[in-house]
């Protein structure tokens, strides 16, 4: 029989090799998965994973598409490392860009360059909101802060639903379910001209580093790391847990909060139900790919975000099903997760008594 022992040290090559191993496992599996569906995997495999490095625009595309994912997984691995678990950052992201949107709506027409930075300030204070809900519930209540937190993304994409299609609706869009476009002053510069890449990409840069000096250089990073490995020590150290919740989860839900803000003053430069689209969700992924490291999270984010333009090319050129993508990224995940498993435990072969 075989059974699991746990390993006096993880070697740091099982560390650092992990990520790497997780994602060629997943290529393994994903080109497997599409041969089942009667594709071609070595291609599949190349439009996912090469082809957009090989063309300017999807070159920047990646940049759109980890910039939100950075941030948000920057925040929950905060969370993730002290124990508090934040699976609704989708709907902090939500909250986020209604109350980003909601001042740009507010000053529609007028113009200073003040607003951009006001509304940044309101997508975070919105997401931070948001996520107390979680975390006062936890602290003065004990409720799970997994199932709370994903309640409320179900509530925040309904909030943001009505809104669209009633207070903030544009007037003259004919009844679409759609705010107004919001006006130049109050969408993200571009970095590079003929493509979507804005400013909220070295924001999201910034962040990382600024998170990595916060997480290895100050008393903070320190107790979030006490808390989640020796909660009894860290109680003992004088860390106050309750305080310490509510920080993590305001951490993560104020970046999750800016990243709706940035997606809606950005690529999408209005308020739209089709808004969210699983960032929350796949800044776990990215999280736990980045080794909940904030620079190791600006890496992983790349590769996550390959997966959606790449997948999103292989969905149109190959005819893959959308769900099929969604498969491909949850197998990462899993592999991640099983090689971690093995990572820090060993096999170890066991005779039955007689």
């Amino acid at each position: 029989m075989l059974a699991l022992e746990p390993r006096s040290r993880t070697p740091r090559l099982l560390q650092v090799g992990t990520p790497i191993l997780a994602v060629i496992a997943t290529m393994i599996a994903g080109g497997l998965l599409f041969a089942a569906l009667g594709k071609n995997p070595v291609e599949a495999i190349r439009i996912i994973f090469v082809d957009p490095f090989l063309d300017p625009f999807s070159r920047t595309e990646l940049l759109v598409k980890a910039a939100p994912l950075a941030m948000i997984a920057i925040g929950l691995s905060f969370g993730f490392r002290a124990g508090v678990w934040n699976i609704g950052a989708e709907g902090q992201f939500i909250v986020g860009a209604i109350s980003g949107g909601a001042v740009a709506l507010a000053f529609w027409g007028t113009p200073g360059i003040w607003l951009l930075p006001l509304m940044t300030l309101a997508g975070a204070l919105g997401g931070f909101v948001w996520a107390m809900i979680p975390a006062i519930l936890r602290i003065r209540f004990g409720a799970n802060e997994i199932l709370v937190s994903l309640m409320l993304v179900y509530v925040a994409d309904l909030f943001l639903s009505a809104l669209v299609s009633g207070p903030l609706r544009d007037p003259a869009g004919f009844n679409f379910p759609e705010s107004r476009r919001f006006h130049d002053s109050a969408t993200l510069p571009i970095l590079i001209e003929r493509s979507r890449a804005h400013i909220g990409i070295l924001v999201a840069l910034g962040i990382g580093i600024a998170a990595y000096a916060l997480l290895h250089a100050h008393n903070f990073g320190y107790q979030v790391k006490l808390m989640g490995t020796a909660p009894r020590a860290a109680r003992f150290a004088g860390v106050n847990t309750s305080l310490m919740v509510a920080g993590c989860l305001g951490l993560s839900g104020a970046l999750a909060g800016m990243a709706g803000l940035f997606e809606a003053a950005g690529p999408v430069g209005q308020l739209v139900p089709s808004l969210p689209v699983g960032y929350g969700f796949t800044a776990i992924i990215v999280a736990f790919l980045g080794r909940l490291d904030p620079l190791g999270i600006l890496l992983a984010s790349l590769v996550m975000a390959l997966t959606y333009i790449g997948g999103e090319t292989a969905q149109f050129t190959l005819q893959i099903p959308a769900a099929a993508i969604s498969v491909f990224q949850g197998m990462l995940l899993f592999f991640l997760l099983g090689l971690d498993v093995l990572a820090r435990y060993r096999l170890r072969l066991v005779r039955r008594a007689h």
